[in-house]
């Protein structure tokens, strides 16, 4: 038997524990150096990454939303290479590396980027152009590659544990629960089929016989709302009930108090009535946002000595030409020197670019750089903390925006011109961001398998550089769709406002303000403010369907002790791991699928029968299915164990 048909079958318990990142065993160890990157495994990935970014463009101009695309990159890589002969562990690794900066090269180019086409129709100088759309994707997504390299250290190895990188994690359960001879691939494909059933039966593009919203409002200012999805059940279990509690006690904060005292104080004022939603995006949605930008800032600041120490040691390490102690195949990363030139030079060449391409000054170059350092440490750290589904880029672009209109102001820099400069900034700060969650989620996946940290970098770069130009073309292509309203680019319109109201002197900073000190407060209680933002932020219906699954993981930690404990939280990953990779695969197909309930006579009876029957019941049915989703997660946690080889 080969060394590699002796690698484990599923990741160590220390895997979960917190504090462990330098003791950690990764399932390929240090002296195997096995096939990583191939061509084949890039060219897959590269397709990969161009059909879920177009996918997820689309997704995203429609609803405002993403799907994750790096678990099913991880799925299909480990079904096509185990077709494949002769692959490794690692080369499907690569393949979803590569694969899912598609998806993140998406999500930032959406939320921003529109808003250039939203201006066209009052000054048709404000059409960027496929060429200049191409340079910020890629100028963001180089980085927010770039600045998550000096970070791996401490947030990918040092914060291990306390950090679960949740589609990280799923993902290394994917590849390494479908080698062969795995007898625990099962609770995996278990998970998948359960969520894509679900998925497929509630989607409002499939057959939605029954809504993903359940709850409602009570006195017009007190709401509850849980959206009954498998994804955020699974993201719940696997991130547990600490993060999922703070995450749960910023929407408590929002919705619960925030909302009715603004409702009640407007009222006793003689205003008028205004609803829940519009509260809360007219005042809580920026508290959250000032909330989410002070986190970033005390993280930063809490993480700035360790980071200063990766960088003193790359530095030290170059210097002594390879003297000192050769790294472990698994520490080697890209050179820190080559980081700090490369991000040096980007910033240049924003500057010199013409204006006709690139309308940023120096001062816009200063800030592009700055903030998306800032803002990849903070993208990384929530992802670490909620995963990719809970990451608030809206937020950090808003920030980011907020900070550079309000620069340029002071400098005197107004007009039609400066707006598009600020926007330009914000388009790369959120790409920078965006791809730095997908690529701490990479990193952690390789940590967790034992990938060389290099080449998933250089993948990295190769997968930004090809998602950019596919995201450049197929973003142009939906201007006019986005210009008159067909496709909504509901975040691109919230940019577009939100530079449009600063450059023109109209902003409630207080807003931010009091967002910020409500971290500040978290942090006084001993408290991790950012997950405690995030939840400010989003929807309360985002977090109550996480609890849920924290709520299953620790009364699985709670019952059980152990190695029987490790094995019972470990079937519970796999399975949820299964139900995000489901739903995200069906998430993704609604968007190119052509058939629909309507054409089939009896589906279409059955579906509106259970619509009316939700809503006949005020929300509750869809809590039903949610219901049997929880029962199966509890039952693959808690139940009977079939023996494993």
């Amino acid at each position: 038997m080969s060394e590699e048909q002796q690698l484990p079958t599923s990741l160590d318990p220390s895997a979960y524990e917190p504090g462990a990142g330098e003791t950690y065993k990764p399932v390929v160890p240090d002296h195997m150096d096995l096939t990583e990157f191939t061509w084949r495994a890039v060219v897959v990935g590269i397709v990969l990454g161009a059909l879920f970014g177009a996918a997820n463009a689309y997704l995203g101009l429609k609803v405002g939303l993403t799907v994750t695309a790096s678990i099913p990159a991880a799925v299909i890589a480990a079904f096509f290479f185990r077709i494949a002969k002769k692959s490794t562990l690692l080369e499907s690794n690569m393949v979803q590396t590569v694969g899912s900066a598609g998806e993140s090269v998406a999500a930032g180019v959406i939320f921003t980027i529109p808003a250039f086409f939203l201006w066209s129709a009052s000054d048709p100088a404000s059409d960027p152009g496929v060429l200049k759309i191409f340079i910020l994707a890629l100028f963001g997504g180089l980085l927010g590659v770039l600045f998550m390299i000096p970070l791996r250290r401490y947030l990918i190895v040092k914060e291990h544990g306390y950090l679960p990188y949740p589609e990280g994690t799923a993902c290394a359960e994917v590849l390494v629960s479908n080698q062969k001879g795995s007898s625990k691939a099962y609770l995996l494909f278990q998970g998948l089929g359960l969520g894509a059933a679900y998925q497929f039966l509630m989607h409002e593009k499939l057959w939605q016989f029954w809504h993903k919203d359940a709850g409602g409002t009570f006195r017009e200012r007190y709401h509850i709302g849980l959206e009954v999805t498998p994804e955020l059940l699974g993201v719940g279990y696997i991130i547990g009930p600490r993060i999922s509690g703070l995450m749960l006690g910023g929407a408590v904060l929002g919705f619960l108090v925030l909302v009715p005292t603004i409702s009640y104080f407007r009222e006793a004022s003689g205003m008028g009535f205004m609803g829940v939603g519009e509260i809360h995006g007219n005042y809580v949605k920026l508290i959250g946002a000032g909330a989410v930008a002070f986190g970033g800032i005390i993280t930063l600041i809490k993480s700035l000595p360790t980071i200063i120490s990766s960088f003193t040691a790359g530095v030290k390490g170059l210097a002594a030409g390879g003297d000192g102690k050769e790294l472990r195949r698994t520490q080697r990363d890209l050179p820190i020197k080559g980081v700090m030139i490369a991000a040096a030079v980007l910033a240049l060449v924003l500057w010199l670019l013409p204006d006709s391409i690139m309308p940023v000054n120096l001062v816009g170059a200063i800030c592009m750089v700055i903030f998306a350092f800032v803002f990849v440490t903070v993208a990384s750290r929530i992802v670490g903390l909620l995963g990719g589904s809970s990451l608030p880029v809206s937020g950090m672009t808003i920030a980011t925006l907020l900070g550079t209109a309000a620069l340029f102001v002071a400098l005197g820099y107004t007009g039609n011109s400066a707006k598009y400069a600020v926007l330009s900034v914000g388009a790369v700060v959120c790409i920078a961001a965006s791809i730095a969650g997908d690529t701490s989620q990479d990193l952690k996946t390789g940590f967790l398998l034992g990938a060389t940290p290099r080449r998933q970098q250089i993948g990295e770069f190769i997968g930004v550089i090809t998602a950019a130009l596919v995201m450049s073309f197929t973003i142009y292509l939906f201007r006019a769709d986005i210009a008159n309203g067909t496709l909504l680019a509901p975040q691109a319109n919230l940019m577009r406002t939100i530079i449009d109201s600063v450059i023109g002197g109209n902003v409630a900073w207080d807003l931010l303000v009091i967002g910020g000190f409500a971290s500040i407060v978290v942090e006084l209680l001993g408290m991790n403010s950012l997950a405690f933002a995030v939840g400010l932020y989003l929807p309360i219906e985002l977090s109550m369907p996480i609890m849920a699954g924290g709520i299953v993981r620790w009364w699985t930690e709670r019952k059980f002790k152990g190695d029987e404990r490790n094995e019972r939280r470990e079937r519970g990953v796999l399975f949820s791991s299964g139900l995000i990779a489901g739903a995200a695969f069906i998430g993704l197909l609604a968007m190119i699928w052509v058939a629909s309930a309507e054409k089939i006579a009896f589906i279409a009876a059955a579906r509106d029968w259970l619509l009316n029957l939700s809503d006949g019941l005020g929300g509750v049915w869809p809590l039903i299915p949610f219901a049997v989703l929880v029962a199966a997660l509890w039952w693959r946690s808690h139940g009977r164990m079939k023996e494993e080889a």
